[in-house]
């Protein structure tokens, strides 16, 4: 996920430079490994601030950026999170919490993933469900997401169950599911863990849907679970395939820069161009490289910005830092060892252009 992102980032700052930068001078990246650990961010965190970054693009993960966000806030420099979905990030300084916010994201909501599978469930009557989350604080929020959102649903939950970073047999949980009859797992963590999910429920003839989080996306996923991934369902902002003009130009971009013709998480690399392209946008708007300068211009931005996720037409205000919407997302099946349109409706209506819903 980590180097997708940067990797999505390192085009737009070759496309922002190669126009001639911000008014004049050129972006430099200073990249940092956070390494999934939360001290470490938060260490990082510390000495980009230091350093006097203009803006902060970046976090994967839920914890890491908790650990992170107090930071930015305190030091007033934006910082645009282009992976991590953990609702709270952009919402714990939010008015009137705070008078200014300085967290924005690009990246959906684990409240809107969740809402999203559940009314999938639902519209398929499938309304006996099992959870396993994993033992991170990202793992946390997609359990409490889900049951809040399956409440509202009308869907049972019959069972919860967490596992660790690193877990390979998922049996005893998943027999347990099957024996209080799930219709159907729900499983919230990254891919190695969620592909030992499905290998085992393949090993018990167990076909129940398997539906979960965006990271099901993932190539250690997709290529860990192998034929057990076949039919898999999760949300998504961007599917890798032939579609728009910029969607275009990006993966051939992506193609060309870092030869290869499947991104490992397509997700986080158009999330991490987009969000560089919009902090340039602010960055030309505001005319100064000043933190509350910039994140007044993200709160008004005027320019459309025609990106490889969606439209961004006023992406952000004072009391929404969050730029994806419902309207952006889709639903997305595992097929044929890729990421493929879950429904045709779907696939149809990437094609349009999906303004921010107010």
């Amino acid at each position: 996920m980590g180097e997708s992102m940067r990797n999505g980032v390192r085009l737009a700052v070759a496309e922002i430079n190669g126009i001639g930068g911000i008014h004049g001078q050129m972006i430099t990246l200073v990249e940092r490994d956070d390494q999934a650990n939360n001290e470490l961010g938060a260490q990082i965190a510390q000495e980009l601030i230091k350093q006097k970054v203009v803006a902060s693009i970046g976090i994967v993960n839920t914890g890491v950026g908790l650990a992170s966000i107090d930071s930015y806030q305190q030091a007033r420099i934006p910082l645009m999170i282009a992976v991590s979905t953990g609702t709270a990030l952009t919402r714990k300084f939010a008015p009137p919490a705070s008078p200014e916010n300085f967290i924005f994201r690009v990246s959906p909501t684990i409240e809107l993933e969740a809402k999203m599978l559940a009314t999938d469930l639902r519209r398929k009557s499938l309304t006996q469900v099992a959870i396993l989350a994993d033992s991170t604080p990202y793992g946390e929020a997609g359990l409490s997401a889900f049951s809040q959102q399956a409440k509202l649903a009308g869907l049972n939950l019959l069972f919860q169950s967490r596992f660790k970073i690193g877990d390979t047999d998922m049996r005893s949980p998943l027999q347990q599911a099957r024996k209080r009859g799930a219709q159907a797992i729900i499983a919230w963590g990254i891919g190695p863990e969620l592909a030992s999910i499905a290998r085992t429920m393949q090993g018990m003839q167990w076909k129940v849907p398997l539906v979960g989080s965006w990271t099901f996306s993932m190539r250690n996923f997709i290529e860990g679970a192998g034929s057990a991934s076949e039919g898999v369902l999760m949300p998504q902002t961007f599917i890798q395939d032939a579609g728009s003009t910029a969607k275009n130009s990006f993966l051939l971009a992506y193609r060309r820069n870092f030869n290869t013709d499947l991104i490992p998480s397509p997700m986080s690399a158009a999330q991490g161009y987009d969000g560089m392209h919009l902090l340039a946008l602010a960055l030309r708007q505001a005319g100064s490289f000043d933190g509350n300068a910039l994140r007044n211009a993200l709160e008004n931005l005027q320019p459309r910005y025609q990106g490889v996720i969606t439209s961004y037409e006023k992406p952000f205000n004072r009391l929404d830092h969050d730029a994806i919407t419902a309207n952006m997302m889709l639903m997305a099946r595992v097929s044929g060892g890729r990421v493929d349109y879950a429904y045709s409706e779907d696939q149809q209506r990437s094609a349009l252009l999906r303004i921010k819903q107010k």
